[in-house]
């Protein structure tokens, strides 16, 4: 029996949904326990989501849409250029907030470093500046839960950058006296942030916002 043509495509529409969804579940089996350093690293690869471990457990959200990744290299790309000799810009690299037994792992979007550290990852306190770009759903863990995890390993400088109409902002935080955590130091909408600390950076904010 011949399908008529709305049969067949229904029928392959079907299928690549069905396919889409399986290649979704190889991708990552999601643990069931909660995982060790060692547990972690051997996970297999998948750039399907974004995958971090807060003690233990693997927390997943969804890859960054066009915004945050073009405010992601425009950043990156001016903070870099200002670095010290000696001083890295990472995009997105794993930092051990807080290891065993069950091991704290964050990847902010930006992140400064000695420039001669190691390839993997690197410890918190190896890092002098930490920012993270809100995305939907990130707003209450870039506002909170990250500044409490990095102020608790030593990070001193925290940026969230804020992407919420009519205009990007920089809010630039630092560690106060012991135990208070971070304390907001400025907060930058368009123009240009200028900081002195980790060294001296000047940011144009509204870059950030263009496509080009």
């Amino acid at each position: 029996m011949t399908a008529r043509f709305g049969e067949t495509v229904g029928a392959v529409r079907h299928t690549e949904r069905e396919r889409s969804k399986e290649v979704r579940a190889m991708a990552m089996p999601f643990p069931r326990g909660l995982l060790t350093l060692e547990d972690w690293d051997a996970l297999p690869e998948d750039n399907s989501a974004h995958y971090e471990l807060q003690e233990g457990v693997l927390v997943v959200s969804p890859r960054p849409a066009r915004w945050h990744s073009n405010a992601l290299l425009a950043l990156g790309m001016q903070i870099r250029p200002q670095c010290p000799p000696g001083w890295q810009t990472l995009l997105e690299f794993e930092v051990v907030v807080d290891g065993d037994p069950f091991p704290t792992i964050r990847i902010p979007d930006i992140l400064v470093t000695h420039a001669d550290g190691p390839e993997a990852r690197v410890p918190a306190d190896a890092v002098v500046l930490a920012v993270e770009i809100i995305s939907p759903g990130s707003r209450k863990v870039d506002l909170h839960l990250k500044p409490f995890e990095y102020g608790e390993a030593g990070i001193p400088h925290y940026w969230v950058v804020d992407p919420d109409p009519p205009a990007p902002s920089i809010t630039v935080f630092g560690l106060g006296a012991p135990g208070d955590g971070y304390v907001e130091s400025q907060r930058a909408v368009t123009g240009e942030l200028v900081v002195e600390e980790p060294f001296p950076l000047r940011i144009d904010v509204a870059a950030l916002a263009d496509p080009h």
